[in-house]
């Protein structure tokens, strides 16, 4: 077997919230049950809404909170290389191709799935050389990988099965954005082959993402991790928490609760982690805590109210 090793994967945009909370949380908790080990890498692939006070911050508030890790910080921002090299290797087998649609094209000619997640109906993908060019005179293009009509499932470790046919449920995805920057779904791939990571626990928002990151896996010769994707806490039905919803934020969590052990006897109250809502660490919580119990864990496993 190999070793267990998760991470938290914070993007550096802005304080933590009571969601962001609870998902390191629960990440800490299935790795640290099984004896292994946490990697601390920032997602700042977004260079524009990534702040350095924020980089800082995010590292300050899991110490606080109790939830450590071992390896890290690494961050994206140095990992262009590596982005690149993946990159290569897709372009290699003849499955990249330039897309000009733009977001209006993609919304107007797209079929809503799965809640957020829109079919790209493969509007780029048969074009003619010729066409390429004479777009490409007019607009930088984005490029997407093509995907098989072929079914790709896993066993989520809350969720239960899942599968997605690509062709019929995602379409050919973007793997880098026309501005150069590489793509979610690329990095985090890359990233979580080259840092060893074998588990992967995040909101139930990424399980419609996790299909195209084993194809991708597939493609690139990486081994699978084992994913489990938790509740989100919600502000209301169907209303995710962000960090906009200052009530739930770190500061004002603070304000409300008075320590950290406070906030995490709280949300491991509401989520069910816990018995009772008083203060708790999450090596108190680690006594208790086993991966076999997480299919019958929440009474809700998508969405939890936030209170």
């Amino acid at each position: 077997m190999r070793p267990v090793v998760g991470r938290f994967a914070p993007s550096p945009t802005g304080r933590m919230h009571a969601g962001n909370i609870f998902a390191s949380l629960m990440a800490w908790l299935v790795v640290k049950s099984q004896g292994g080990r946490m990697v601390l890498r920032i997602e700042d692939l977004d260079r524009q809404r990534s702040k350095p006070q924020f980089i800082d911050g995010v590292q300050r508030d899991l110490e606080m909170l109790g939830l450590t890790w071992d390896a890290g910080p690494f961050f994206q921002h140095d990992r262009d290389e590596a982005y690149q090299a993946a990159f290569d290797k897709l372009e290699a087998q003849g499955l990249v191709y330039p897309c000009f649609c733009t977001r209006a094209d993609l919304h107007a000619a797209s079929a809503p799935h799965r809640g957020e997640k829109l079919v790209y109906p493969g509007t780029c993908r048969a074009l003619s050389e010729a066409e390429r060019a004479r777009r490409a005179a007019e607009r930088t293009p984005a490029l997407r990988l093509s995907v098989p009509a072929r079914t790709f499932a896993l066993n989520d470790q809350v969720q239960g099965p899942y599968q997605q046919d690509l062709a019929q449920d995602c379409g050919d995805f973007l793997i880098r954005r026309s501005d150069g920057a590489f793509a979610y779904q690329l990095a985090v791939v890359v990233d979580d082959a080259a840092q060893g990571i074998t588990s992967v626990v995040r909101g139930v928002d990424l399980l419609c993402s996790t299909p195209q990151q084993l194809y991708l896996q597939e493609l690139l010769g990486f081994e699978h991790p084992a994913y489990a994707h938790v509740p989100l806490l919600v502000a209301e039905r169907d209303r995710r928490l962000s960090k906009r919803d200052r009530d739930a934020s770190l500061e004002e969590l603070l304000a409300r609760f008075g320590t950290p052990a406070a906030i995490i006897g709280h949300i491991a109250w509401l989520t069910g982690l816990a018995e009772a809502d008083e203060p708790r660490t999450p090596e108190e919580l680690l006594e208790r805590f086993a991966v076999e119990k997480l299919p019958q864990l929440f009474n809700d496993p998508v969405q939890i109210p936030w209170r």
